[in-house]
């Protein structure tokens, strides 16, 4: 199986995702769960444009809701779950709760990534998750919409944020300027 080509088309469907929160005025997250027979759940960003923005309401957990509300009956092992951005933590400790195998993501998180987090130290529920973890899938199509979202005037969520200043500092269709990991 060539994991290259299958992780772009599935990175694809998750940036159409955030293109669509992008679009809807929300921060452009977009995630997929995907698996041997296709797309099993997907979703985007809700709830960042409010006054009080929903810190609950991240793409990954909206697809697992999803996932969860289809009772899928197969090896989660055998699932990946596609990130536009790196999930934070406690998106992080929900997907490794699920027991989805693949975490596949576009744009890295400076301010609030959770996959570096040392899963050995953890407790043996998020320990023995045994998750593996691939970044930047298609990285700049992600940074791109992030570019737009923090270059909006109008989109006041984490305008002035590390990861706002970070994202900013980047040329469109280039690499980092400052903030280097």
């Amino acid at each position: 199986m060539d994991h290259q080509k299958t992780d772009e088309t599935y990175m694809q469907a998750a940036l159409d995702q955030a293109q669509q929160a992008l679009d809807a005025g929300e921060f452009p997250v977009g995630c997929i769960i995907a698996g041997p027979r296709g797309v099993v759940a997907g979703g985007g960003r809700t709830h960042s444009r409010q006054q009080s923005p929903s810190e609950i309401d991240h793409a990954e957990i909206n697809t697992l809701k999803q996932f969860y509300e289809l009772s899928y009956t197969g090896d989660p092992r055998q699932l990946s779950i596609y990130s536009t951005l790196e999930p934070c933590l406690m998106c992080f400790a929900a997907i490794l709760i699920a027991g989805i195998g693949r975490i596949v993501y576009a744009y890295e998180d400076v301010m609030g990534g959770g996959t570096a987090c040392k899963t050995g130290n953890l407790p043996p529920l998020y320990r023995n998750a045994g998750v593996r973890v691939v970044s930047n899938m298609m990285r700049q199509q992600s940074l791109d919409l992030f570019f737009r979202f923090f270059s909006d005037p109008e989109n006041t969520y984490l305008q002035h944020s590390m990861l706002a200043a970070y994202t900013l500092a980047q040329k469109p269709g280039g690499r980092p300027t400052r903030f280097s990991q």
